[in-house]
């Protein structure tokens, strides 16, 4: 059963000012928005599912201070892509370069962009078909990789621009390919 439920806004409107704000004012409750205005409320994880999520963080901001190549952001982070979305992956990353553009304003809101990496930990709430379409809009939007991480099957489905997506069955490691050049995540402790 997935737990997250659509408010469909055709009658409500919702500025990015008071898309923000909403977030602001509601810290116990995680929102996402469509490119077509579509509010979603996210419950939250479980404890497992958060447990993982903060190793898969601690592991991706281990390898960022070594490395120092960009910034990492975990789930509470959120998003505006150029489609116009609202968007808060479980784990992500953006070059250093692209950061730096942003303006501190930019950077105290939802950053106008879309990271260059992002993650999306499967939770037994989640629909598989609606996380898929997600990790296609981060692609459509810029995003370099992207890893949607299936605890129940084991399985890490790879997104990558103007590439069909690559399935591994049960992997110990997953590599971050030359878009987060040395960075191994270890699913040991995902699974």
């Amino acid at each position: 059963m997935n737990t997250a439920f659509e408010l469909d806004l055709d009658n409500i409107n919702l500025t990015d000012e008071q898309f923000f704000q909403l977030c602001q004012n509601n810290p116990d409750v995680r929102f996402e928005r469509t490119a077509s205005g579509e509010l979603i409320i996210m419950p939250p994880t479980g404890s497992i599912t958060g447990n993982r999520n903060s190793d898969l963080n601690y592991q991706l901001t281990a390898w960022n201070r070594q490395n120092k190549l960009g910034k990492t952001f975990d789930s509470s982070s959120g998003f505006k892509l150029p489609n116009g979305a609202e968007r808060s992956p479980d784990a992500s990353w953006v070059k250093m370069k692209r950061w730096d553009a942003l303006t501190e304003e930019e950077k105290e809101r939802f950053a106008p962009l879309c990271p260059d990496f992002v993650v999306e930990l499967m939770s037994p709430s989640d629909s598989l078909e609606k996380t898929r379409a997600k990790m296609r809009e981060y692609i459509e939007n810029g995003a370099a990789l992207g890893w949607l991480i299936n605890r129940k099957h084991k399985q890490v489905e790879i997104y990558r621009p103007h590439q069909e997506v690559s399935i591994l069955e049960s992997p110990q490691t997953v590599s971050g390919e030359d878009v987060l050049p040395g960075f191994i995540l270890d699913l040991a402790e995902i699974w």
